[in-house]
């Protein structure tokens, strides 16, 4: 078994332009990067597969999706954040055809974990339309295909500064998905990602919102991965791990307040990586997010590919407490509303 496979194409720099935050040179640095790093043979430029038309219609309206189908070769818009140019509807499609790919290799045993180095990004995509530069939720479509291939249980962890509305929007009535969601609170978008939303009917107690202060840093998020996201994926026993890796939390990034660093983001990969490695054989795909400084992206980027491809990882056992102030009392917040659903 191949131990990691970072998937991209060219055609994904053709969506968008240059003077929007969510523009190409944000995945051409990372795919020169990585091309020049020592992980270049984990790198597969040559995937184009396509979502097909059934597959996003297992998360978003069809009439929603015949709309954005609609718009090829065009210049438009979703909403005044999310453009349209004439190579976004492919470069959406392959977005979103990539991150099935990885899940369904990593479901067949040719790989272990995956990377989908993707835009548009997607976790704001909402099943009945796009918005905050998503137009189809790549993690919500890989994940409703997975449950065709007979996985019964998911973990999608976000760990972007922005809320995931669409991922949970699509969820937040299903059992078959634990969605850990850390995000800045009152944020992006606002009102969303309250401490309260935690699913309905038989979705009820699935959906775990962290909403979190500014400037939370590498031991903040440390600490909720010890005393939240662990014990709560351990009690679920998911089947596949799903990220949704956006790297706007980092100190540098302009459209977030939240101080992780390139190290931090290592460790939060370690983390996971380690836990899918005991709970589901080390079925884990990342998907790219956010990440607007297109430098420390990629240097975020990198890092992780670095951890995902290695044969184990090794954690340090530290007794880290909370940098930030009211994060003890946010998880225990937390557990006291699970317990109240």
């Amino acid at each position: 078994m191949r131990k990691h496979l970072s998937l991209c194409h060219s055609c994904l720099l053709n969506h968008g332009e240059e003077t929007h935050p969510e523009n190409a040179t944000r995945l051409a640095s990372i795919i020169q990067a990585l091309s020049e790093s020592p992980y270049q043979p984990f790198l597969d430029l040559s995937c184009a597969r396509l979502a097909t038309e059934e597959e996003l219609c297992l998360v978003h309206d069809p009439v929603y999706v015949k709309h954005v189908l609609s718009l090829e070769g065009k210049n438009a818009s979703i909403d005044h954040e999310t453009l349209v140019s004439p190579g976004s509807i492919r470069a959406a499609l392959v977005a979103a055809g990539i991150g099935i790919e990885l899940v369904e290799q990593v479901l067949k045993g040719k790989i272990q974990n995956g990377f989908a180095l993707v835009r548009p990004p997607g976790h704001h995509a909402r099943p009945d339309g796009g918005m905050g530069f998503c137009i189809f939720n790549n993690i919500a479509i890989a994940a409703k295909k997975a449950f065709s291939k007979e996985i019964k249980r998911i973990l999608i962890l976000d760990w972007d500064v922005h809320h995931g509305n669409g991922t949970q929007d699509a969820f937040y009535d299903d059992e078959r998905v634990l969605q850990i969601d850390l995000h800045q609170d009152n944020l992006f978008p606002s009102p969303s990602g309250l401490l309260r939303e935690t699913g309905k009917g038989k979705g009820k107690g699935f959906t775990v919102n962290v909403p979190l202060p500014p400037s939370c840093n590498d031991a903040d998020y440390v600490y909720i991965f010890e005393n939240l996201v662990k014990p709560l994926a351990r009690h679920y026993r998911p089947e596949l791990i799903l990220v949704s890796a956006g790297f706007d939390a980092h100190e540098s990034d302009p459209l977030g307040f939240m101080n992780l660093t390139t190290a931090g983001y290592g460790r939060l990969t370690a983390e996971i990586k380690a836990l899918a490695e005991e709970l589901c054989q080390g079925k884990l795909v990342f998907f790219l997010e956010g990440g607007y400084n297109p430098y420390w992206l990629t240097k975020n980027v990198v890092e992780c590919v670095g951890v995902l491809a290695q044969e184990s990882v090794s954690i340090t056992k530290d007794n880290l407490e909370p940098h930030s102030h009211g994060i003890g009392e946010l998880i225990k917040e937390i557990y006291e509303s699970r317990r109240s659903t």
